[in-house]
């Protein structure tokens, strides 16, 4: 080997990896920070805030100013200046802090996903945000903003390092190629969001409120106080959902099943492989008819998310596929004896239970049916209950509790089908977990 080459790659080694930062247009962001401040006191104190105003004069108003706007272009220099991050051979490093400095390092091998987030201001600047979850973290770190396509880049080159490639290929895989598997129109989210029980009951409670504050008051002000925000929140709840649902794309690659999503804020994001310990079928009453369902995901170390808005069921089904490999949504399930409405009246038949070699399936609902499905690998323990009423009828509920600190009931079966179901999902757990896919991303 050429000494002077082995020289130039000693000091690159003992140089460490190279340190970048972040977008210029970061400081813009972070300079509202002092502004912020500023905000939260007056919303905290407002006849302070307000009798404070009072006493300016408008030469000390434009001081004020004079000095604040250049602190906050200041600060956000300043901590854009501080914040560097860099790809090692086996970790993430941030370092962020202006006076307390702090620095995450963040294991390649424990990364769960990495999603790209686009705010409707980021989107006219051309930058974009990077969120790193992590297994066993309580919060994301993030990276914001880099530009779009070096966000891109910078993901598929962690995903590739998290899925073991090697540093110096890392940079080559590039982003896995995509292949759509779904995509929810604008008009059937619209449709799905008007026959939503919550949408009707929220509009009914801002229908019948006003009328009952009049005729108790008759205050056309308390009316207007109390009935206009009930109004709003009614409308809010399904236009945000519309608004974050919207142009809803699930793509499958060999990385996860990537979704895309958003009217103002766009989102893409990335369903980890291996790690998701629950699917949730939910179907609302009224999507009966046209057969829709909402497919809800818990995946351990984060909170729930949507896999799918709304599709029809074989659709879902599908993509669940995808998700869960070689696992079927049972098509049918058995429903606890009929004594059982001694303890659980009427809502009993809403009560169902399937197992199969894959997943331990379990039911409950009978207007907003709720379909839990739990792979036996992803279990982590299982436990039977019986109450005092419950034991007179001779009935149990059986509960399986998964890595995403989530549990699965089967509700008032038959005592002797409780305790072999107890045992048997405990063989089943152990066999699913040693004969499981590694928990790798690309693989």
């Amino acid at each position: 080997m050429d000494p002077g080459a082995f020289g130039t790659a000693v000091a690159d080694a003992a140089a460490g990896p190279r340190e970048r930062r972040l977008h210029p247009v970061t400081p813009f962001r972070r300079a509202w920070a002092p502004v912020a401040v500023l905000a939260g006191w007056a919303v905290h104190d407002p006849n302070s805030a307000q009798e404070q105003l009072t006493r300016l004069t408008g030469t000390m108003l434009l001081a004020g100013l004079s000095v604040l706007v250049p602190a906050a272009a200041l600060y956000g220099f300043l901590s854009w200046w501080f914040t560097h991050f860099a790809v090692t051979t086996t970790e993430l490093r941030i370092r962020t802090g202006l006076l307390f400095r702090r620095t995450a390092h963040i294991r390649l091998e424990r990364i769960q996903a990495v999603d790209v987030t686009r705010p409707l201001l980021a989107r006219v600047a051309g930058v974009a945000k990077l969120r790193i979850d992590v297994v066993g973290a309580e919060r994301r770190d993030e990276l914001a903003f880099l530009g779009e396509q070096e966000a891109r880049t910078l993901r598929a080159e962690l995903l590739a390092r998290a899925a073991g490639f090697a540093p110096e290929t890392a940079g080559e895989v590039g982003e896995a190629p995509a292949r759509e598997l779904l995509r929810v129109p604008p008009g059937k989210l619209a449709l799905s969001l008007v026959l939503t029980g919550a949408t009707w009951s929220s509009l009914a409670v801002a229908l019948v409120v006003p009328p009952v504050l009049w005729l108790a008051t008759h205050s056309v002000w308390t009316v207007l106080a109390i009935g206009v925000p009930l109004l709003g929140a009614a409308g809010a709840r399904s236009v945000g959902r519309f608004v974050t649902e919207y142009d809803w794309t699930v793509a499958g690659s060999p990385d996860g099943l990537r979704i895309d999503h958003g009217l103002l804020d766009r989102s893409h994001e990335t369903v980890p492989p291996g790690r998701v310990q629950t699917v949730r079928i939910v179907e609302p009453l009224l999507w009966r008819g046209p057969g829709w369902v909402r497919v809800e995901l818990r995946v351990a170390g984060s909170a729930g998310s949507v896999l799918v808005p709304v599709a029809p069921r074989e659709v879902a089904e599908s993509v669940v596929a995808h998700v869960l490999p070689g696992v079927t949504v049972p098509a049918s399930l058995s429903r606890p004896p009929r004594r059982a409405r001694w303890c659980v009246p009427l809502w009993w038949r809403g009560h169902g239970l399937a197992v199969t070699p894959a997943v331990f399936a379990a039911r409950r609902g009978l207007l907003r049916r709720r379909l839990s499905l739990v792979p036996h690998a992803k279990v982590q323990s299982v436990r039977l209950t019986q109450g005092p009423w419950e034991r007179l009828w001779r009935l149990a509920s059986v509960h399986v509790d998964t890595g995403a600190d989530r549990t699965v009931t089967a509700r008032v079966r038959d005592a002797g089908e409780a305790a072999r179901l107890l045992y048997d999902q405990a063989d089943r757990s152990r066999t699913g977990r040693r004969d499981a896919r590694p928990d790798r991303w690309m693989t």
